[in-house]
């Protein structure tokens, strides 16, 4: 048949028949429907939301002919009603049904199991609800989230605990999947900031009696600061339980994950009493014309759903997964233009008993996970676009705090700034560059009406005091007293009194009671005192606990309030009187250079005196006995020579003033020694101590005795544990040899006590330790600072001494009685740069005696010469006869030598 087109009209007809002609041929292959499926449950804030969104934008599909260009989105919805088996018979029934991707559920704990499903039939499936981060594992390839993963949610919840400072926090959970695993990853978050997480969970629609015994419970913990993760309905009944308990007052913090923004954005219950305070995240949704428009239509649209709910963010996050699903079967169908499936082997023996053999698996299932993917547009919540992990990226929190009847907006998170209080101007597409934009948040208002960031946490209560280890000790009672173990009442001492008088200077109220540790019959062991605080069996330990290495790993201490450390106590005797006591103020060097230095300045003084004084001239021998006599005589100044020549005289101003310094310290040193008791021990120190190889005790319970074998490597079996001053007193009066101990090894406070009750025994050596005494907090313990601060306090007001001299000082106070083994002697070191100056002094006075000495020898010969020059014999003269002739002219009298040379002046002939 022809038909014959004629005229303009004819020309858009056949315009007509040929657009017609090619999109018919474009679309030949493309389904007509394709089937997805929607499962989530109906009547939930979430769900009422989702699923008019969803409705909306598969319509909003259907109606565009650009997106599947003639292929319609056949929706297939099924209602889970919140359980995990309901909502698996729902999947399956959509499954059947060939859908080749699911939307929903919203529940991660549904989620877990409908994955399963859609791995083993390859159908993705798209939630726009369910944040459990474990379903972004390996486990789940075929799982993919339009919505926030909790592990972003939980890094910034970390993120704003660590801008307040608070160190510790309890987490309220509901127990399952999604509750316990998003509260998994926030203390994994806060460990990395050094912060602790305490935990407690509720069961699944617990009553509200069993979540106010939970709430009584937590308490009982010390933090204040709550972090809320839950679902809409249980966290409202949580914060409702809370405000019951008068926990949302005054010094409380509640922190609460996004769910209670989609509360009040479904209900408006900012009015409520309960929220107050309250500082929340909600998923941050940029504005955009398309926002703006879907929320116009926003009530037309619950109409033509037959559902009245509010907007929260997971209608967008809904609207958008159905667009994604779309984009990504369009992308599919331009390269796979069938949809096919395949018979599931593994389903056909069992499907006469369960009908499973319908359920089919999806060929280009993977294919379509891929476009899913790699989809990049812009949605009605932000960009959609996902990561290597199938979660959204470049996605913001808000931070809100409701005061009054609304919320306010106080700042802004992402994992690419941090946190601010303006919204960034773009975000960066590639790695965190872990900026904070200033790391400021506007003004929270917290509960109790107050602006001032709560300290977060309480020490103790009345109804939880400060449980506080004290050592029920055997001896050195003064330190700790305990009169009566089991009320752990009337408990006094130095230590006792250093804790309370702490406890009046914290700025805030401090309740506690004392726990003894230990039976009162022997020491307990300080490690095990110290590790009762790390156990949390108790929450402090108050005494005489030395810190020490070990201890401070594990613990953290306060500000030492006694400076201590380890001597060795030993017998001693003393050293009064003795015949040769005369010689010790002066050590062995100090005698010799001394005696040195007197025949050293005798001989440099004859020397310089010899040609000009007589009383130092005549026959040999008395000029030895001048020279010896004139030496020791100086430091009596009795019948002595005068000194006549101006260097000697130089020499003996030195010389006097070395020996006037010296005289002095040797009579103030030999006073000391015969007034002042000297006691001695052939142990003078932790060295020799070690290597005499005799039986050491140390008090029962002491550092002490880990410290000899491990630092020092003292072998354990000659170490005996010693319990009681007494046992001290045995033992050391028994010696090595009668099966006492040589010395006993123990901190400086004991021993001094000890020394002042008992007498025959003292300190040998030098500290070999420094350390102190501490209480002991367990970790990150912001007690423990305070309590630092305080002792400060103590300390520069006196009341520490106030506090040592009440205990030790009522008779008089505490003295170091013993002393070390070495007497007081007079080093060499302490006086060789008055030597020095001495011997450079009398080294200088030769130098020049010797300089004008050989002048006048040179200028005497040259005499000579001019009297005999015409003598052979002087000019045969040797080496050592000009040697011995110098030393004859030194011998000879400088006024002889003077008047010789006149003479030889005057008879010299004139030459002509």
């Amino acid at each position: 048949m022809a038909i014959w087109i004629t005229g303009r009209g004819g020309l858009r007809l056949l315009l007509l028949v040929l657009a017609t002609s090619f999109c018919a041929l474009v679309g030949a292959g493309r389904p007509a429907s394709v089937n997805i499926g929607a499962v989530f449950a109906f009547d939930s804030i979430i769900g009422r939301a989702a699923k008019v969104a969803i409705e909306a934008a598969v319509a909003d599909v259907n109606n565009d002919s650009s997106i599947l260009r003639g292929t319609r989105l056949n929706l297939i919805m099924k209602d889970t009603k919140c359980s995990v088996f309901l909502g698996s018979v729902a999947v399956l029934t959509v499954l059947e049904q060939d859908a080749i991707a699911i939307i929903g559920p919203q529940s991660s704990s549904i989620a877990h199991m409908l994955s399963s499903f859609s791995n083993g039939l390859n159908v993705p499936l798209i939630s726009f609800a369910a944040s459990d981060p474990t379903l972004s594992s390996l486990d789940f390839p075929f799982f993919v989230r339009t919505t926030f993963c909790d592990s972003y949610q939980m890094a910034a919840m970390a993120d704003l605990i660590d801008y307040f400072g608070w160190r510790k926090v309890i987490a309220i959970y509901v127990d399952d999947d999604y509750g316990r695993n998003g509260i998994y990853y926030l203390d994994d978050a806060l460990a990395k900031k050094m912060s602790k997480i305490y935990k407690i969970a509720f069961p699944i629609k617990a009553s509200r009696n069993k979540i106010m015994d939970l709430l009584q419970m937590s308490k009982l913990i010390g933090p204040r600061v709550y972090v809320v993760h839950a679902t809409p309905d249980s966290g409202l009944e949580i914060l409702s339980a809370a405000e019951q308990l008068n926990m949302l007052t005054d010094g409380y913090v509640w922190l609460t994950t996004d769910w209670l923004a989609t509360a009040l954005d479904t209900f408006q219950l900012v009015n409520s009493s309960y929220l107050q305070g309250v500082v929340g995240f909600r998923q941050y949704i940029p504005h955009s014309r398309e926002r703006d428009s879907f929320l116009s239509r926003w009530s037309d649209l619950q109409v033509k759903g037959g559902v009245s709910s509010r907007l929260n963010t997971y209608s967008f996050s809904a609207y958008d997964t159905v667009w994604a699903v779309a984009h990504a079967i369009n992308h599919f169908l331009d390269e796979h233009e069938n949809i096919t499936f395949s018979s599931n082997s593994d389903l056909l023996g069992i499907k006469a008993k369960m009908q499973l053999g319908r359920l089919k698996t999806f060929d280009g299932g993977s294919l379509l996970l891929q476009k899913i993917l790699l989809l990049n547009f812009p949605g009605l919540s932000g960009q959609i676009r996902f990561n290597n992990n199938k979660n959204l990226i470049n996605r913001m929190y808000e931070i809100f705090n409701v005061a009054g009847s609304v919320a306010n907006r106080v700042g802004y998170w992402s994992n690419f700034t941090g946190l601010s209080i303006s919204l960034p101007d773009n975000l960066p597409l590639s790695r965190p560059k872990n900026l904070s934009l200033g790391r400021v948040l506007g003004r929270i208002t917290w509960p109790g009406g107050k602006t001032k960031i709560p300290r977060g946490w309480v020490v103790a209560s009345h109804e939880r005091p400060l449980r506080i280890a004290v050592p029920n000790r055997a001896s050195y009672l003064e330190f700790v007293r305990i009169s009566n173990v089991r009320s752990g009442d009337n408990i006094s001492g130095y230590c006792i009194d250093v804790f309370k008088e702490i406890v009046k200077l914290i700025p805030y109220e401090v309740p506690y009671e004392f726990v003894p540790v230990g039976n009162g019959h022997s020491n307990p062991n300080y490690n095990d005192l110290v590790n009762m605080v790390v156990q949390e069996v108790v929450d402090a330990a108050v005494g005489d606990i030395a810190i020490v290495t070990n201890r401070s790993r594990i613990s953290d201490f306060t500000q030492p309030y006694v400076c201590t450390g380890l001597v060795i106590l030993a017998p001693v005797k003393s050293t009064k009187s003795s015949t040769w006591v005369f010689v010790r103020p002066f050590t062995v060097g100090m005698w010799c250079m001394t005696g040195s230095f007197f025949f050293i300045i005798g001989f440099v003084i004859w020397l310089l005196e010899h040609r000009v004084n007589s009383a130092f001239r005549g026959p040999p021998r008395r000029q030895c006995i001048t020279l010896f006599l004139f030496s020791f005589s100086t430091p009596f100044q009795s019948q002595q020579e005068d000194v006549l020549s101006t260097l000697g005289r130089f020499v003996m101003m030195v010389w006097l003033f070395l020996l006037m310094v010296t005289t002095s310290s040797y009579t103030a040193s030999l006073t000391s020694l015969l007034t002042i008791q000297q006691l001695s021990s052939p142990i003078k120190g932790i060295e020799s101590l070690i290597a005499s190889n005799e039986p050491i005790g140390y008090q029962e319970g002491s550092f002490a005795q880990s410290y000899l074998v491990n630092a020092l490597n003292v072998h354990p079996s000659r170490l005996v544990s010693l319990g009681s001053p007494e046992a001290y007193k045995e033992s050391l009066e028994l010696g090595p040899n009668n099966g006492g101990v040589a010395a006993i090894v123990d901190e400086l406070p004991y021993v001094e006590l000890f020394l002042a009750k008992t007498n025959g025994f003292g300190i040998v050596g030098q500290a070999f330790t420094k350390s102190g005494w501490g209480f002991a907090f367990p970790r990150d313990s912001p007690l423990a600072v305070d309590m630092s601060t305080a002792i400060l306090k103590l300390s520069e007001d006196g009341v520490l001494q106030k506090i040592h001299k009440k205990w030790f000082c009522n008779t008089s106070c505490i003295s170091l009685t013993g002393s070390s083994s070495e007497p007081n002697q007079l080093h060499l070191t302490s006086f060789w740069g008055l030597y020095l100056v001495c011997g450079v002094a009398a080294f200088a006075s030769l130098l020049l005696f010797f300089l004008k000495v050989i002048c006048q020898f040179i200028h005497s010969n040259r005499k000579n010469e001019d009297h005999v020059s015409t003598s052979s014999e002087l000019r045969n003269r040797s080496f050592s006869q000009v040697i011995t002739s110098f030393f004859g002219f030194i011998d000879q009298k400088e006024a002889a030598i003077m008047n010789m040379v006149k003479q030889k002046s005057s008879s010299v002939p004139e030459i002509k």
